[in-house]
C-alpha cells in the first residue's frame, strides 16, 4: 500500500480553479492547464492518503470496479506507466470519467466514514493526463480478425466503450452517429468548460488507428439503412442510442417563444465555442434566463449562460435543498443527496428550491416574459402548493433540464420490434440481448438516464455479450449484469 500513515499526515486537498472573472471569459476548462496539470504538484501526497482499509468500498462504488487502491499505491511510488495500466484494465476512458463522474467511489471510501475522503476522481485524471503526455496511451490492433461484423448505433460513452472493447476482441466494428461528428453528448452536450473536447479527439484518434470505423451524419433508421438491412449487413447489432427524450412541462403558456429544452440550447453553444457557425443559435446574451432543473445539465446551461453574457440567471428546483452533510437515511457508502456546489455556481446565478411551476406569462408578439410560480413541500409522499406564495420572476429565456423519459421508440427501435421496460427503456437479458437475436442494448437506451460511469461499464459488459454471442465464449471482463441494482447512482 501507499504510505499507511498518509491519511493522518494530510488532509484533502484539490486542484484550484482559475480566478470567476478569468475563466468566465473563455470557453477553455475552469483548471489551469487542464485539471490533471493543476493537480500534478499535489497528487502523490493524496494518493497516500489512500489507507490499508482491508474492504475497499471504493471497489464497489464505483460501476467499473475501478481497482483504486492498487493506481493510488502506483502513482504514491511515481509508477505512472503503472498507475495507468491498472486503470486502463477496467476503464477505457478515465480522461472522461475524471473530468465529469460525480465519483460514487469517494463517497464510498472507507477514510470518509470520518475523515474527507481520497480525492479519487483527482487522481484518476491525473494518471491519464500524464500517460497522454508521456506516451503510453497506444492502440491496441487485435492481433487477428475474427471474421464476425458489429454496428455499433451511437457513439457516447457507452458505445465508444463497446465498439473499442469488440474491435479489440477481433471484430470488424462500424460504428454510426447521426451527428455529423462522433462523441455523442461528450462531444456536443458537455461544455468545454467541463470537458475540452481535444480529449474526445485522441480517443477517437487512438479508437480509429485500432480499427474501428466511423460513420458519422447518418440516421440509422430512415433510407436505406432500416432495421432490416443492419440485421442482414452484420452478424450482431449494438444500440447505443442513449435516453434523448427529454421530458416537458406542459403547463400555461408553454407554446410561447423563447422556452426551450437545455439539449437545443447547449449543443449550439458547443458548436460555436469550437468555431462553428449556428444559424438562428438560442442565446442569453442580455436575458433574464431560467433554467427548470437542479443538476448537472442546468448546472451546464448555468456556465453557458454566463458566459453568454445572460443579464441574470435563476436555477429553479423543485425538491427541497439538500443538507451538506450526508441524510441518515442515507448512510455510508450509498452515493448522499447533499448539497453541492459546481465550478458553474460559484460563477453566478441564484439557486431555488421547492418551487414549480404554474405558467409562463407572455409579450405582445408571443414570447416568454415572466414565469409564476409556487412554494411547494411533499407531504406523505403528494406535492402540496403552499397558499399565498405565488410570484414571478421575470424570463426572457427559459431552458428545460428536467431529464430525459428513455430511448425514442419509433424508427430503428420500431422496426426491429424490440420490446420495452414498464419506463419506456429498451429490455435485455443478463447478457444485454434484446428479444431479437443478435441485438444487444447499452447505456441509457436499456437503463435509463444515468450516470457516464455506467455508460461506460455497460458498453463494456455488452460487448462481452456480444463477444459470446459471436464466437462462444469471451475474454472481455463483464462489470455487472444490467438486473443489478447499484449501492449508488
Amino acid at each position: 500500500m501507499a504510505d499507511p500513515k498518509g491519511f493522518l499526515k494530510h488532509t484533502r486537498e484539490v486542484a484550484g480553479r482559475r480566478p470567476v472573472e478569468e475563466r468566465v471569459g473563455d470557453w477553455d476548462e475552469v483548471y489551469p492547464g487542464g485539471i490533471g496539470r493543476a493537480l500534478l504538484p499535489i497528487i502523490n501526497v493524496q494518493a497516500s492518503r489512500c489507507m490499508d482499509c482491508g474492504i475497499p468500498f471504493c471497489h464497489s462504488g464505483c460501476p467499473l470496479g475501478n481497482i483504486i487502491p492498487e493506481w493510488n499505491d502506483l502513482v504514491w511510488r511515481d509508477d505512472w506507466d503503472g498507475a495507468i495500466e491498472r486503470l486502463h484494465a477496467t476503464n477505457n476512458f478515465p480522461e472522461f470519467t475524471g473530468r465529469l463522474c460525480p465519483a460514487p467511489c469517494e463517497t464510498a471510501c472507507v477514510l470518509g466514514i470520518n475523515q474527507p475522503a481520497v480525492t479519487i476522481k483527482n487522481i484518476e485524471v491525473s494518471i491519464i493526463d500524464r500517460a497522454y503526455e508521456s506516451g503510453f496511451v497506444r492502440p491496441q490492433p487485435p492481433e487477428w480478425l475474427t471474421g464476425k461484423t458489429v454496428a455499433v448505433i451511437g457513439s457516447g460513452p457507452a458505445g465508444l466503450a463497446a465498439a473499442q472493447q469488440l474491435t479489440r476482441a477481433g471484430h470488424t466494428v462500424a460504428v454510426y452517429e447521426r451527428a455529423d461528428q462522433p462523441g455523442g453528448l461528450l462531444r456536443y452536450g458537455i461544455p468545454e468548460f467541463k470537458m475540452e473536447k481535444k480529449h474526445v479527439e485522441r480517443r477517437l484518434d487512438q479508437m480509429r488507428r485500432e480499427g474501428t470505423v466511423f460513420r458519422s451524419g447518418v440516421e440509422v433508421g430512415t433510407g436505406k439503412l432500416t432495421g432490416d438491412a443492419l440485421k442482414d449487413r452484420f452478424d450482431a447489432v449494438v444500440l447505443a442510442i442513449g435516453s434523448t427524450v427529454a421530458r416537458d412541462l406542459p403547463v400555461p403558456g408553454r407554446e410561447l417563444g423563447g422556452i426551450h429544452q437545455a439539449m437545443e440550447f447547449l449543443p449550439q453553444a458547443n458548436r460555436v465555442a469550437l468555431g462553428e457557425t449556428v444559424e438562428g443559435q438560442i442565446r442569453a446574451d442580455g436575458k433574464h434566463v431560467v433554467i427548470i432543473g437542479g443538476g448537472d445539465t442546468g448546472a451546464d446551461c448555468l456556465g453557458t449562460s454566463i458566459r453568454q453574457g445572460a443579464a441574470s440567471i435563476t436555477q429553479l428546483e423543485i425538491m427541497p435543498q439538500p443538507t451538506e452533510d450526508r441524510p441518515n437515511g442515507q448512510p455510508w457508502p450509498t452515493y448522499p443527496m447533499i448539497y453541492r456546489v459546481s465550478s458553474a455556481h460559484e460563477e453566478g446565478g441564484e439557486r431555488v428550491y421547492s418551487v414549480s411551476t404554474k405558467e409562463f406569462l407572455g409579450d405582445e408578439d408571443g414570447n416568454v416574459r415572466a414565469l409564476r410560480l409556487v412554494e411547494v413541500s411533499f407531504e406523505d409522499g403528494r406535492l402540496v402548493e403552499h397558499e399565498g406564495t405565488e410570484r414571478e420572476i421575470p424570463a426572457d429565456l427559459v431552458l428545460f433540464a428536467m431529464g430525459f423519459l428513455g430511448p425514442e421508440q419509433g424508427g430503428l427501435v420500431e422496426q426491429l420490434g424490440l420490446e420495452l421496460d414498464e419506463r419506456g427503456n429498451i429490455k435485455r437479458d443478463d447478457s444485454y440481448a434484446t428479444n431479437v437475436e443478435g441485438v444487444f442494448v447499452a447505456g441509457d437506451a436499456g437503463r435509463g438516464q444515468s450516470l457516464i460511469v455506467w455508460a461506460i461499464a455497460e458498453g463494456r459488459a455488452a460487448a462481452a455479450g456480444v463477444d459470446t454471442f459471436l464466437t462462444g465464449s469471451t475474454q472481455l471482463p463483464a462489470p455487472i449484469p444490467p438486473t443489478a441494482r447499484p449501492l449508488v447512482v
